[in-house]
């Protein structure tokens, strides 16, 4: 790494949207920032890779009047094209964020911010994820502020190298003002209960069409999870591995499955 860090900053929610430029404004006083995000909103997209289309980046005008580059594809495209070689300088962070609501326990897998951040580490760059645990629907004003502060720090301690190659730092920070956070705590994935129900509708032609509906997803409040102490006011920051391996079945797999091997 140089002297002056060199930070990618994307998104799932489009280039233009009020987290990334609260959370890049907060980032420069770090290093250099260079902003590539999508230019729309990819929430819920999981790990993309496009590669049956070209791909298409231009550059644009964020709201404070600085430049940054947006793409047609999807997060984890905008960290492959910046590693590939779209931005020509190395890059030492990637920060993907800030996200309006918590990704939290299984959210991680769907989550076009956290696997943004996951794009990073395939690449041996650092990944860092921020999302803001909002209200859901929430229509007014959100203050990203607290988060980007608090984000800011994590991607300093991660700079400085207080973080091992491999893992991606899942942030999530309540939406209180910054003097009603708890603190900040280590935590473990914990579990995500969904309430999604199929809907059923017929278009005008009679054909029947279909919608993933359901009451937003709730989640255990265990103790060391993410979703615990978050419900505690706290800011959690979860580490995660690429490797899904589940370790602890291997053995047990080979002696159920040793006459096939």
């Amino acid at each position: 790494m140089t002297n002056t860090p060199h930070i990618l900053v994307t998104n799932d929610d489009g280039v233009t949207a009020p987290g990334l430029l609260t959370l890049v404004q907060e980032l420069r006083n770090l290093g250099k920032v260079t902003v590539l995000a999508p230019d729309r909103n990819w929430s819920a997209s999981g790990h993309v890779k496009t590669l049956h289309r070209p791909l298409r980046v231009r550059e644009v005008q964020l709201a404070d009047g600085t430049s940054a580059l947006a793409s047609d594809g999807a997060p984890s495209d905008c960290v492959a094209l910046a590693a590939l070689g779209l931005i020509p300088e190395e890059i030492d962070l990637v920060v993907s964020g800030i996200n309006p609501n918590a990704n939290l326990g299984h959210d991680v897998t769907y989550s076009g911010t956290v696997t943004a951040a996951m794009e990073a580490v395939i690449w041996g760059i650092l990944g860092l994820a921020v999302s803001l645990d909002s209200p859901e629907n929430h229509l007014g004003y959100l203050d990203y502020t607290p988060a980007a502060r608090l984000a800011c720090r994590v991607a300093k301690r991660m700079l400085n190298g207080d973080t091992p190659m491999g893992a991606v730092l899942n942030l999530n920070v309540p939406g209180l003002p910054e003097e009603e956070i708890a603190g900040l705590q280590i935590t473990r994935q914990g579990t995500r209960l969904y309430q999604d129900a199929l809907v059923v509708r017929e278009d005008p032609r009679g054909r029947p069409y279909y919608w993933i509906g359901g009451e937003p997803p709730t989640g255990v409040p265990d103790q060391g999870t993410d979703i615990g102490a978050l419900a505690e006011g706290y800011a959690t920051l979860t580490p995660l591995k690429l490797d899904l391996t589940a370790h602890q079945q291997i053995e047990r797999l080979r002696k159920s499955f040793s006459e096939m091997t």
